[in-house]
Order: C-alpha cells, then sequence, then structure tokens
C-alpha cells in the first residue's frame, strides 16, 4: 500500500498558512495509517479507514481538529436523510471515525494544541452513535425447545426431501452453526482435509478462514466437534458427500459442495452462502414459523455460545470455540434465562460449602 512521504510531527513547524493546515491534517491522517499498518491491518481495511476520515473532513466547515460532537450529529444525519445509506455502513464510518479521534487523542493531543490551540474531542459519543443493527437484543436465540423443533423436524424430513443432497448439506451447515458456532464464511470455505477425525477426543475442524479482528485477515483456529458434531461428519462422509461426485476422495474439494461443477477442476463447486442461508430459511419458515425472517447463521452462532455457556461451559472455552479475539465480544453472545444466575449463585455457593465441610 502506498503512502505519502510523512514527517515526524513532533518537529512540526508553527501553521502559518492554509497550506501549513491543509499538510498538517494529511499528515495526522497518514500517521493513523502507518499505525495501522503497524499493527499488521489489511491494505483494504487501512483505505476504508482512511477514506471515511476524508469524507468526513470534506464535509466539515473546520480542521479535523476542531471537529465536535455536532459535527458528527450532521455528518450521520446526512448520511441517513440525504445519502439514504444503510444503518450498517454508517454504523462502519462511525466507528472508523471514533477509532481515528482515539488516536489523535492518544498520540497527539499534546501537538495538537500546541499547534492550533484546540483540544481534540471525541465527536462519536453515546448519543449519536449509531445502535448496531446486530445488537445483543437483535441477536437473542430461540429457545431449547424451539431449536430441538426446528431441528428434529428437519432430520426426519431429510430422506423424503425433493431434492436430498442439498437439503442434507444445508442441514449439516446449520449443525456447525447450532453445535459449534462457526460463522457462515468459515463453513463455506472447509475442505475435505478440514476434517480431522485423529484430533482430541471428538475429531476437529480445522476452520482455516477464521475472521481476523479489524481487518488482519484470516484467523485460522481448530474446533473441537463437540455436542455430537462428531457424529454428524461421520454421517456426511460416510453416507452423503460421495453422492456429490467422485471428488469426495480429494482433499482439496470443498466439504459442503453445490451440485453444480467447478469449470477449472471438473469437481464440485462450493456451496455459496446464500443456498446455505436459504437452506436454513427454508427450514425455520416450515418448521419454526414464529421465527421466520429473525432467525439465520449468527443467530445459531448466538445459540450455541448461549446454550453452551448454560449448560456450564466456561466463558474463556466459549471465546476459543467461537474464535473472539476479545472476551468482552463473546459476553454480547450470551443470552441466559432469567433464573440462570439464581442457579449458577446457588451452585458456586454449595461447591463452597463443599470445601468449608471437606466433602
Amino acid at each position: 500500500m502506498g503512502l505519502a512521504t510523512v514527517r515526524s510531527i513532533g518537529f512540526a513547524q508553527p501553521l502559518r498558512s492554509e497550506q501549513d493546515e491543509d499538510d498538517f491534517e494529511q499528515e495526522l491522517v497518514d500517521q493513523y495509517a502507518l499505525a495501522q499498518v503497524g499493527a499488521g491491518l489489511t491494505d483494504s481495511f487501512v483505505h476504508s479507514e482512511r477514506t471515511a476520515v476524508f469524507e468526513f473532513a470534506r464535509f466539515l466547515d473546520r480542521r479535523l481538529w476542531a471537529a465536535s460532537p455536532s459535527d458528527a450529529d450532521r455528518f450521520l444525519s446526512h448520511l441517513r436523510q440525504e445519502r439514504g445509506l444503510a444503518r450498517s455502513t454508517r454504523e462502519g464510518k462511525a466507528a472508523s471515525l471514533a477509532r481515528f479521534f482515539e488516536f489523535l487523542s492518544a498520540r497527539y493531543q499534546g501537538d495538537i494544541h500546541a499547534l492550533t490551540g484546540y483540544v481534540v474531542t471525541q465527536p462519536i459519543d453515546e448519543f449519536n452513535r449509531p445502535s448496531s443493527s446486530s445488537s445483543a437484543a437483535a441477536r437473542i436465540p430461540p429457545s431449547d425447545l424451539e431449536v430441538e423443533e426446528l431441528f428434529t423436524g428437519w432430520r426426519q424430513a431429510l430422506p423424503a426431501a425433493r431434492k436430498y443432497l442439498p437439503a442434507a448439506r444445508d442441514y449439516l451447515a446449520a449443525s456447525m452453526w447450532r453445535r459449534a458456532g462457526l460463522r457462515i464464511s468459515e463453513t463455506v470455505m472447509l475442505d475435505v482435509k478440514d476434517w480431522r477425525p485423529d484430533l482430541g477426543e471428538h475429531g476437529k475442524l480445522h476452520v482455516r478462514f477464521g475472521k481476523g479482528s479489524r481487518g488482519r485477515g484470516p484467523k485460522p483456529r481448530l474446533v473441537p466437534a463437540i455436542n455430537s458434531l462428531d457424529a454428524l461428519m461421520e454421517w456426511w462422509l460416510r453416507d452423503v458427500r460421495h453422492q456429490f461426485g467422485d471428488d469426495y476422495l480429494d482433499p482439496d474439494a470443498p466439504l459442503l459442495p453445490s451440485e453444480r461443477r467447478d469449470r477449472r477442476t471438473g469437481g464440485c463447486a462450493r456451496a455459496g452462502d446464500d443456498a446455505l442461508r436459504a437452506g436454513l430459511a427454508g427450514a425455520v419458515e416450515r418448521w419454526l414459523p414464529a421465527w421466520r425472517d429473525r432467525l439465520g447463521p449468527h443467530g445459531l452462532r448466538h445459540y450455541c455460545a448461549s446454550s453452551l455457556y448454560a449448560r456450564g461451559m466456561d466463558l474463556k472455552a466459549v471465546q476459543e470455540l467461537l474464535g473472539h479475539e476479545w472476551l468482552s465480544t463473546t459476553t454480547r453472545y450470551i443470552h441466559v434465562h432469567a433464573d440462570h444466575i439464581d442457579h449458577a449463585w446457588a451452585a458456586a455457593n454449595e461447591r463452597v460449602a463443599a470445601r468449608l465441610t471437606g466433602e
């Protein structure tokens, strides 16, 4: 990624002209980009961050270091009302601006004040920050009973499915989301070789395309096939996968194939995320209609985290299973019944009492 030549801000000259201010503003953005490159973020992520900052700068009638929350109010309203940008796009731009101004405050607050007389403030605050469409309230999953109802109906209907092979594939994919918390993007990219029954007590899935944090690229991990996922993998590879085509012995063939053929390899093409989403949506509409248009792959990922935690899995273990870098992210995936805290408190007291009495 090409970056402009950057001066050391610590030796910056007094700002005597508008051109000096232009150069200083550009320098701040470039220093931010260099810091992100140094942190190992991808070029595409750094580019998107710079684009958001420059867009905000063009919108302002003042310099970036003079921006205030009211400026952000106007900018976010402009994105929504005049440009009609989607909520997720506005969230992304607001997050980019918040990170940039955090950087200015942490690294260059003193330099900026010395050169301009301004104290940098964070324009994206708790009042104007766009509410996330993926908030916890929007991700609360179905109950255990509802999920069991969905998958029982789906499983029992598989033998009579009009197109058995894609129906079985979609069922397996949804089971991976439900039982091991995989992301749909991770599921799509699995190959036959990524199932490692030789690892661990239950076997493991080698997730080679795990989501890296903040644009850092793929973050691989090994996911234990717990929660009966090992039995499903055995069923899939023994009874189903070979029916798609004779590439089932090729370790580089997709684990979840399409019925179409790949023109380059002659083997099965890789099933796309749209097909897997549609498979789940159809099953929900048929066997859990109250959740129609409400339960998707990510909802099952939330269900996995919540159900495993409620059954006693340590929060740190849930974090590792889901592939989260930060434990705080995992906590937002945990949705438990109202009496879970009471039960956990009672269980903890029982353990303490047992230790004290030596039982």
